[in-house]
């Protein structure tokens, strides 16, 4: 009886542990849907629903339409390549945090750790100060972003012991050096023209976007692909390089490719919506809290709560004042007092 009874409450748990995973897996697809739709909702041009389904029909099947041709220029031109491009840049930030925090082990790691949003920056000062346009200055900031990564494992691989910390600390060095140059180039710059565009770029916005800018996703999803394909690699990663070394692993091409995919998105989404804090940081813990540890789960769940955060924060950023608000400001404010509960909450130490 004693077994049969021990048993039966296994299999109960393990009904209960499903049924949770069933509505964590329904939330998180349901989620992106739900913000995604809401997003046409808002804003000084609401669309609504039912408007949204005839346009969209309307532009598939070339009827006529008896609303007006504004309508399809704030649809086609203005609300989806903005709400494809927040979704975008929040998953491509939130994977590449979720990755460097398995690989360094470490959750205060952000994917701007090895200097590749500084490098970013920097490019895009440079493009702004030399009146170049939008596809220039955001090709600026996605080679200076790789720039800025690579010299930072250069001077990581001169360095013989503890390469990890050699690493951490060639990425800040590198950091501060493209943020001294951020500042150099904002001090020289005309300050009633290049200086207030720079800025503004640098806090973050996704307020320009436009079709022409939705090229940037196709390196963020070549980043995020092979990070998708390798996720269950950075759970034996996470256990150290002795242990994933004798389970066959190469580490040093795995880190390698993590850095690189990382880098690669991180730019790619930094080019086009300018600096934006936190969300790297953040979203990997909230998809841990919701789903557990496992990067086979928490890399497609940072993904799309990172996707669904960054569009939400967006939609805030049109509605909350009469002028729109930079995104870096917003994250930020959400993020710290977040992260603060997270250490209250978390006493025991970070699992």
């Amino acid at each position: 009886m004693t077994i049969k009874t021990h048993m039966t409450q296994q299999v109960k748990i393990q009904a209960v542990k499903t049924k949770k995973s069933y509505w964590k897996k329904l939330f998180l697809i349901s989620l992106p849907v739900f913000i995604f739709l809401f997003s046409f909702f808002i804003g000084r041009y609401p669309i609504y629903p039912l408007q949204l389904i005839q346009i969209i029909g309307a532009r598939i099947f070339h009827y006529t339409h008896p609303w007006p041709e504004i309508m399809n220029t704030i649809v086609f031109n203005i609300r989806i390549p903005r709400i494809i491009a927040a979704m975008m840049v929040g998953s491509s930030l939130a994977v590449a945090g979720a990755s460097y925090q398995g690989m360094f082990k470490n959750p205060l790691v952000s994917p701007d750790i090895l200097g590749v949003s500084a490098g970013a920056g920097f490019g895009a000062a440079i493009g702004i100060f030399l009146s170049f346009n939008m596809i220039k200055i955001q090709f600026c900031a996605l080679c200076f972003g790789l720039i800025a990564v690579s010299c930072s494992c250069l001077i990581s691989s001169k360095i013989r012991h503890d390469p990890m910390l050699a690493l951490v600390l060639s990425g800040l060095i590198i950091g501060t050096l493209f943020t001294s140059a951020i500042s150099l180039i904002k001090y020289v710059a005309d300050p009633y023209d290049k200086l207030p565009a720079i800025t503004f770029w640098l806090m973050g916005s996704l307020g320009s976007i436009s079709k022409t800018d939705l090229y940037a996703i196709i390196p963020m999803i070549l980043g995020i692909i092979p990070i998708y394909l390798i996720r269950w690699r950075i759970n034996v990663l996470a256990l150290g390089d002795e242990e994933a070394n004798s389970l066959g692993l190469n580490t040093k091409k795995l880190k390698l490719v993590i850095i690189f995919c990382s880098t690669l998105v991180t730019a790619a989404a930094v080019s086009i919506s300018g600096m934006i804090g936190w969300v790297g940081l953040m979203v990997p813990h909230l998809a841990r809290m919701i789903v557990g540890p496992n990067y086979k789960i928490l890399i497609p769940a940072s993904s799309l709560i990172g996707g669904c955060y960054l569009l939400f924060v967006d939609d805030l950023a049109r509605v909350i004042a009469p002028i729109e608000i930079p995104l870096g400001i917003l994250t930020s404010s959400i993020g710290a007092p977040f992260f603060l509960y997270l250490l209250l909450r978390n006493r025991g130490g970070w699992r």
